[in-house]
């Protein structure tokens, strides 16, 4: 593990404003890359629920939408925006549209594979709804397969909280 954390990155929110993930220092973390139109994309309400439920006890979810995995998220910002809000209500952070794997891969997802390297020892983001979850210090602790629902994680959740 290095000695970096998540607070070393930033990234341009859904509105298009540079953020510093060290704005969500002492914070559980759950990082999503999303789509609007998968398989997963009802996770979208587990998220919020989690969101919800936990926001008050230091917890927060960040999405990061992704058009790589079959295109299942062409929309812009303002579409994807709307989408999320209109079909799940979801509050929590969004983010501007991402790539998670190849030579255009966002910093911060290059920083969360390498820390929470996948099945095998692979750090290739697999499909949509891959989460990270990561501790208050900044601290990579996990990463889900898209296919943990993010009911199935409250548990590690509320262990770090």
């Amino acid at each position: 593990m290095s000695d970096a954390t998540i607070y070393d990155f930033s990234a341009k929110d859904i509105k298009g404003n540079e953020v510093s993930l060290a704005d969500y220092q002492g914070k559980v973390l759950l990082i999503v890359n999303t789509a609007s139109k998968c398989g997963f994309t009802p996770q979208f309400e587990g998220l919020q629920n989690l969101h919800k439920e936990l926001g008050d006890k230091g917890f927060e979810v960040l999405g990061f939408p992704c058009n790589q995995f079959l295109s299942q998220d062409p929309g812009d910002e303002n579409a994807i925006s709307q989408f999320c809000s209109l079909n799940y209500g979801v509050s929590f952070p969004m983010f501007a549209k991402i790539e998670v794997n190849g030579e255009g891969t966002h910093l911060l997802f290059r920083f969360l594979k390498k820390e929470a390297k996948g099945l095998m020892g692979s750090e290739k983001v697999k499909w949509n709804f891959t989460k990270f979850l990561v501790d208050s210090n900044g601290r990579v602790v996990r990463r889900y397969a898209p296919t943990a629902k993010p009911e199935e994680i409250r548990a590690d959740i509320e262990k770090l909280l």
